[in-house]
């Protein structure tokens, strides 16, 4: 059995998407709000009902150790397209260390299970093909809510086709070996979102706004590498010079004799 993809989640988004309606005013950057907050409630029942109680079991029982071990191996893996993606974005130098990075932790970090690269300077610097889109000048498009993939943007949800075409899970030979890296790299990114969700359930009134305001600012963020440029409003212009004071009117001339 293999793992819902996420061209099929994309494909399966967009048409609901096309037909769904709200009826109130949607939000600016959001047109498919209505469809959007239908799917993040799916989203939050499957994620209660599943995703966060195995999230927490694996916190709770796995020692440290053994979950840094995890991690550090899924971001090695997911380096090298990471690298791949800053040079398709002409950042040479950055994706020479990115593949250093990648290499480093292979041969030296038993395939990634430890991190010498980070002790050598080589931080990981993650990149996909949603921020290559974004580099080169598309625009994120309408907030898009996927399906047991959370928050997206209509160009991070394209750029999620090739971003799945090269993961692990699906280079893999074995169908069972795509699937339980699938299935690993799932606890393991929601494990690390446990504090982040618990923060969001405790401050937040609209937890839908609260993730959607968090999602675009990350990627915008991301995309601009922390640089993004300021906000341009709209210029009204300088307000108008105050009038002039009226002159008294000129008293009278005495008349003559």
């Amino acid at each position: 059995m293999r793992a819902i993809t996420a061209p099929a989640v994309l494909v399966l988004a967009l048409a609901l998407g096309g037909c769904a309606t709200t009826g109130s005013t949607p939000s600016p950057g959001d047109p498919w709000e209505g469809f959007n907050r239908k799917v993040f409630a799916f989203n939050e029942a499957v994620d209660d009902a599943v995703l966060r109680p195995v999230a927490e079991a694996y916190r709770d029982r796995v020692p440290q150790l053994v979950r840094t071990g995890v991690s550090n191996v899924l971001g090695n893996l997911g380096d090298l397209w990471s690298a791949a993606n800053h040079f398709l974005q002409g950042k040479g130098q950055s994706g020479l260390e990115q593949g250093m990075r990648f290499l480093t932790n292979t041969l030296f970090g038993l395939g990634g299970l430890l991190d010498p690269a980070s002790e050598m300077g080589l931080k990981r610097q993650s990149e996909d093909f949603g921020q290559t889109l974004g580099r080169w000048g598309v625009g994120p498009g309408p907030y898009l809510v996927l399906p047991l993939l959370g928050p997206s943007s209509l160009r991070d949800g394209v750029g999620r086709i090739p971003d799945t075409a090269a993961s692990p899970s699906n280079l893999l030979d074995d169908s069972r070996a795509g699937l339980a890296y699938t299935l690993v790299n799932a606890v393991d990114t929601r494990a690390a979102l446990l504090g982040v969700t618990g923060l969001a359930d405790q401050v937040s009134l609209d937890k839908y706004s609260f993730f959607r305001q968090a999602y675009l600012s990350r990627r915008k963020d991301a995309v601009y590498d922390g640089a993004a440029p300021a906000e341009v409003f709209e210029d009204i212009g300088d307000d108008p010079p105050p009038a002039a004071p009226a002159r008294p009117a000129s008293a009278p001339r005495p008349a003559t004799r």
